[in-house]
């Protein structure tokens, strides 16, 4: 069995401040939560104040990015040597570190690989745009990228990350995708593309979430199918009582 795992990408957003309080009134709202792992992805700024303000409580931390290389002259990068004292996960190859900052399936390789060296669970995330959604090409893009994402990598390893299924269009559109369809894609797409390089055992012992436009009141219908995992939630987990709302949901 796979235990559903819950990511708020709080993406640019939260002032330290604000990041605390955040944490503080998730922290009050999952107390009772037992089978749904929680992860917060705070900026950058807020990383060691969020990990303060989590304490004993069992909520895990995301950074949002990092570069590959331990150090070394790249101003205004973060390495994994430095996430590796604060957090427990790093979100990587989000579209719009794909579409702003032109990030490659190559690059999100660099940075997995260079995660799990240091200790940090990959949250590698992978989906189509809408164009190739209408065009029949999400097979091809999305296990493309898993393929590529995971190009190197050993099967013990792969185990241990996590893909976040997150089809452009659905991004802060407001426009969730059909459940069955997510489903669908994740079983033929992502476990199929994991199956083909690591087997059966392997592609379904990843956990693999659905992100885009989730909220408390359509989680469930997400929740309760065969392959999903959970859920990265971007805007609806800048609210405490919309997050936990979600992460109730996800715990049927």
């Amino acid at each position: 069995m796979r235990t559903p795992i819950v990511a708020g990408n709080w993406k640019m957003h939260k002032t330290i401040a604000e990041a605390v309080e955040l944490t503080r009134g998730i922290r009050r709202g999952v107390m009772d939560i037992k089978n749904v792992e929680v992860v917060l992805g705070p900026p950058f700024t807020a990383l060691a104040a969020v990990r303060e303000a989590i304490g004993p409580a069992k909520i895990g931390l995301a950074a949002q990015n990092m570069y590959f290389e331990e150090q070394g002259a790249f101003t205004g990068e973060i390495s994994p040597l430095m996430l590796a004292e604060l957090c427990q996960y790093v979100i990587l190859g989000h579209s719009e570190r794909r579409q702003y900052f032109g990030e490659t399936d190559g690059g999100v390789n660099n940075k997995a690989k260079s995660a799990l060296v240091h200790g940090l669970t990959p949250i590698i995330c992978v989906g189509e745009n809408l164009e190739q959604n209408q065009s029949g090409e999400t097979e091809t893009i999305v296990g493309g990228q898993v393929r590529a994402a995971f190009e190197g990598i050993s099967a013990d390893d792969a185990s241990q990350i996590v893909v976040a299924y997150e089809p452009i269009w659905a991004i802060g559109t407001g426009l969730a995708a059909v459940p069955a369809e997510v489903n669908s894609i994740i079983g033929l797409s992502i476990r199929g593309a994991l199956a083909d390089l690591y087997g059966e055992g392997v592609s379904q012992s990843i956990r693999v979430q659905y992100g885009g436009s989730v909220k408390p009141d359509n989680m469930a219908d997400f929740a309760i199918l065969s392959e999903i995992d959970g859920a990265l939630v971007g805007g609806a987990s800048l609210k405490a009582d919309s997050f936990v709302g979600i992460i109730k949901a996800a715990s049927v």
